[in-house]
């Protein structure tokens, strides 16, 4: 089938209208494309509202959207949490539509720099030699990301984090603002970073990192029995 000449954006709330905002820049450079509308499965009325003052039509369900599609169209997800970004990108590839990824031209790109399907790098967003960001990687506005560092796939970077040379964030891990990764570290998967906390150790899978230096619950457990 022919491929639609058009994108929808996943998500009616907030990263989803930061993903507009990043597509508009890029039509407005003239390397964007044209924009078809919103998907959410239940979007609030105050972002209805949002996106009817915008001009940018709600489509819909993305449930809806699957079943009446005529032909593919490619997608941007702009979805905040990791778990449900995977969801709804594998739903919509299986279906047969494609990533789209949107870099806004204010972004600073180093040399040797990888970006995979469907990532969105927000207004701001610093990322420098040497570094691969796997799928769907989210930088949001002002995140830095440091030199020959690897984001796997569905890694949420939040606006004024700031990522350290030779880091290893593994699949799933969402940065909160303002929090920094010191360098030559690995965080693994399903992590979360607290906002404002820095990581100074390798982390392991799936825990809630928060403060100065940053710790998780085992090394609170540790630090109390110890």
């Amino acid at each position: 089938m022919r491929a639609a000449d058009g994108v929808v954006v996943i998500g009616a709330s907030g990263f989803g209208r930061e993903s507009l905002d990043v597509l508009e820049a890029l039509r407005a450079h003239g390397s964007g494309p044209r924009l078809l509308g919103v998907l959410d499965d239940a979007p609030s009325q105050v972002n209805r509202e949002r996106l009817a003052a915008r001009g940018v039509p709600l489509l819909g369900s993305v449930s809806d959207f699957l079943a009446s599609a005529e032909e593919p169209v490619a997608f941007v997800v702009g979805i905040g949490s990791p778990a449900l970004r995977r969801d709804l990108a594998e739903r919509m590839i299986a279906a047969g539509h494609r990533p789209f990824t949107a870099v806004h031209p204010s972004v600073s790109l180093g040399s040797q720099v990888t970006l995979g399907e469907g990532c969105v790098l927000c207004a701001g967003v610093i990322v420098s030699t040497n570094v691969r960001l796997g799928r769907q990687v989210h930088l949001n506005p002002g995140a830095v990301i440091g030199h020959d560092s690897v984001l796997d796939d569905y890694v949420s970077v939040n606006p004024g984090a700031i990522i350290s040379g030779e880091v290893h964030l593994s699949q799933g891990t969402l940065v909160g603002a303002g929090a920094i990764v010191l360098q030559q570290l690995t965080v693994a998967a399903n992590v979360v970073v607290g906002a404002g906390a820095v990581v100074t150790k390798a982390v392991p899978a799936g825990v809630v990192v928060k403060g100065v230096p940053g710790r998780w619950p085992a090394q609170a457990d540790e630090g109390t029995h110890g």
